[in-house]
């Protein structure tokens, strides 16, 4: 796998706490074991423009309202959502 930093080949597969702020500003929740790409050559720990995406539109679908202050990747992605997806979203 190679680093989107650096271009080394040293990247690999993790999982990591991150925190993140709900779409309507009013918070931020920690979520537990994201998958991450971690580099072994900078130390740079990140997520994938997928993942990035995925948790996006997640909490764009919930009710925020309802999410604990920390949780697991998992659990957010299971989540019932309220719409089946996002219309704002016109890259799709």
């Amino acid at each position: 796998m190679i680093c989107e930093w650096c271009e080394s080949d040293a990247a690999r597969e993790s999982s990591n706490t991150v925190y993140w702020e709900l779409p309507d500003g009013t918070k931020a929740i920690e979520i537990q074991d994201t998958p991450s790409i971690h580099c072994m050559e900078c130390g740079m720990t990140y997520q994938t423009d997928s993942t990035v995406n995925e948790i996006e539109d997640q909490l764009f679908l919930i009710d925020t309202s309802k999410l604990d202050k920390s949780m697991k990747y998992e659990t957010l992605m299971e989540a019932p959502r309220l719409l089946k997806r996002n219309y704002f979203d016109f890259a799709k």
